[in-house]
């Protein structure tokens, strides 16, 4: 089993590497990763180098977009679901352009450029709470889970074997009859948050539990 998770994940990195193109813009290089938002056009990052440090930011692509399109963060809810969202994936916004950022060293690229790109994708998603909700759907699968009398442990990261953090809703804890449950919730799925979260349970899967079982709400 470990090696056939091996070749999904060795396939995995080839389709990143072989569809990330790479473009040089005065001091900045453009990323156009493989990732659709909601227009389906591609993410796209800039990196740029200062010091041995290199900065990854989305050139506050994401913000803008949900505030033209009517889903402005400024309230109690929206700002403190963001702010989480933010970090949970370690990135910061920066309060005058609403650009996501990060910073990296070099032996850390490739996990914050991972992250960069995973948090763009979840803060691309809050254009679905562009009209007015009473709650958000990871609540309402809590709401569940405590009527059910279900014992989880809520956002929870979680370390892949490529040494990427995977961010999961939900964790049901092991008992004598059932195996952990992992849970993310996800109110409207996409090619692209499926294909992430089946990347997530692959890299997380061996190392943890070997009865471990993966759910989407």
């Amino acid at each position: 089993m470990i090696g056939e998770m091996q070749n999904l994940l060795d396939e995995y990195w080839k389709w990143l590497r072989r569809e990330t193109d790479l473009q040089q813009i005065d001091g900045w290089i453009q990323v156009t990763t493989p990732y659709l938002d909601r227009h389906n056009d591609y993410l796209t990052i800039y990196v740029t180098s200062c010091n041995g440090r290199y900065l990854l930011t989305d050139d506050g692509y994401i913000v803008e977009d949900l505030e033209q399109s009517g889903c402005r963060i400024n309230s109690p809810k929206r700002r403190s679901l963001f702010e989480t969202t933010l970090n949970g994936f370690g990135i910061q916004v920066n309060e005058e352009t609403n650009a996501l950022e990060v910073w990296s060293s070099k032996d850390e690229f490739a996990l914050k450029k991972h992250n960069i790109v995973q948090a763009m994708l979840a803060v691309n998603d809050f254009f679905y709470l562009a009209t007015p909700i009473t709650s958000l759907f990871p609540e309402e699968v809590a709401s569940w889970l405590n009527i059910n009398n279900i014992r989880y442990t809520p956002d929870l990261k979680l370390t892949g074997q490529s040494g990427y953090d995977h961010r999961f809703d939900f964790v049901i804890p092991k008992s004598s009859e059932q195996p952990e449950r992992i849970i993310r919730a996800i109110n409207r799925p996409t090619r692209d948050t499926t294909e992430a979260i089946v990347f997530s349970w692959m890299d997380t899967r061996e190392t943890r539990s070997p009865n471990r079982k993966s759910m989407r709400y």
